[in-house]
């Protein structure tokens, strides 16, 4: 069957899928520690089991609860999502941070047993609830990253992440340690190069981890500025507006571009929805979106691989980036904050940015993606890596992961 006629007909079953499903059926949670020090692998981007998805049908009409926000109820309390690192928790993240670099143990080997935390580790677990089950975000200030510089500053920050979630490679290179910098790539080649190496707009998308964390290390002259959306409340404004997008985007109609960045055997491209529904009793709505990796398949679809946007897809998508604009909470990130958000129901942009001239710092920031598995109090997921402690995130054969200290 070709690739283009998939919209056409039946799901294929998952037993029936091509060779990466059967093939990435191994065990990513015991991996030779010779290249994963924490020994597990990323799992990687995959499609998913075809037979969990549900029409939109059995969508519901409106969603609940403490998903579900709005800009107003926010925008003049700052109180209610941010918290300021107190002097005892910045002491004992620092003192944990030299320990960890004493020991010598590689940052790619960085967990809470060799990162302990005792008193920051258990706001960062009421904090975890609220980020997975509650309104998907939190920003930190007063991380000490120009005190501490690059080094102990990625050490207490992955240190830190580990108690969220289970770090995942974000690229082919193996970067579980990601730097959103202006590395001169240009940014109009989008089916070459990934938009955060450059300093063009973002518009609104989740990343391949559950939760993803960003930490200021240095600003920009203008712009770069970051807006969050509730993914529940633009569903809600969608069902009551514009229900025929939700079915649109409720479809396995939706090719994504791996970009080139994918394993021995695997397609160039994934097929999915970007609305999903939780496989389980009054499963939660979750949203997989970035429209630059849906744009960037001219090069496939001009040789009839894959099917070119329709009309409806091309209203879908303008729509949704519109009401996320709508409906955003709009935030800067200063020098030594740290924002986290859940992919699962946030969706994140930036605006475009122009750097200082040198020998200003460009601007930078730290980025991490986290694995919250099933088992662990994540959502369950209609992919066959749902339960894995790495799911997610982007895994090009066994590329051992790496950690550098800025962009490369």
């Amino acid at each position: 069957m070709a690739p283009g006629l998939l919209t056409q007909d039946t799901p294929e079953a998952p037993h029936n899928l091509s060779s990466p499903y059967k093939a990435s059926k191994r065990d990513n949670n015991n991996a030779p520690r010779d290249i994963f020090p924490d020994g597990i692998r990323t799992s990687g981007q995959h499609e998913p089991l075809y037979d969990l998805l549900r029409p939109y049908e059995d969508f519901p009409k409106e969603v609940t609860g403490p998903t579900v926000w709005t800009t107003e109820q926010y925008r003049s309390n700052p109180e209610t999502w941010t918290h300021r690192f107190t002097e005892e928790e910045l002491a004992e993240l620092g003192a944990t941070a030299d320990d960890f670099m004493k020991s010598d143990t590689p940052l790619t080997g960085i967990s809470q047993t060799n990162f302990p935390l005792p008193t920051l580790g258990k706001r960062l677990a009421a904090l975890r609830d609220d980020l997975i089950n509650g309104k998907g975000f939190i920003l930190f200030k007063g991380f000490r990253v120009t005190e501490w510089g690059l080094h102990k500053s990625a050490v207490a920050y992955m240190g830190l992440g580990t108690y969220l979630g289970y770090f995942v490679s974000q690229n082919a290179l193996g970067h579980v340690l990601g730097h959103v910098k202006d590395v001169g790539d240009d940014p109009t080649q989008i089916d070459k190069i990934r938009i955060y190496r450059t300093s063009a707009r973002q518009f609104f998308h989740a990343d391949d981890g559950d939760i993803v964390g960003l930490l200021c290390v240095a600003r920009s002259l203008e712009g770069g500025e970051s807006d969050i959306a509730s993914v529940h409340e633009v569903y809600n404004a969608l069902q009551r507006t514009r229900p025929d997008v939700v079915k649109t985007l409720t479809e396995p109609i939706w090719y994504f571009d791996r970009k080139g960045e994918k394993s021995k055997g695997e397609k160039d491209w994934i097929r999915t929805s970007v609305f999903y529904l939780e496989p389980k009793p009054n499963g939660r709505v979750y949203c997989k979106w970035d429209p630059y990796f849906v744009r960037s398949l001219g090069r496939f679809s001009d040789k009839g691989l894959v099917p070119k946007l329709s009309e409806a897809q091309e209203e879908a998508m303008a729509v949704l980036e519109q009401t996320c604009q709508q409906l955003a909470l709009h935030m800067v990130l200063e020098v030594g904050d740290i924002q986290f958000l859940s992919n699962s129901q946030v969706l994140h942009a930036r605006t475009a940015y122009k750097d200082h001239l040198p020998p200003m710092p460009r601007r930078h920031l730290m980025r991490l993606w986290l694995a919250a598995p099933e088992s662990e109090g994540g959502w369950k997921l209609p992919f066959h890596d749902s339960d894995e402690k790495k799911r997610g995130g982007i895994q090009v054969d066994d590329r051992a992961p790496h950690c550098p200290l800025d962009a490369e």
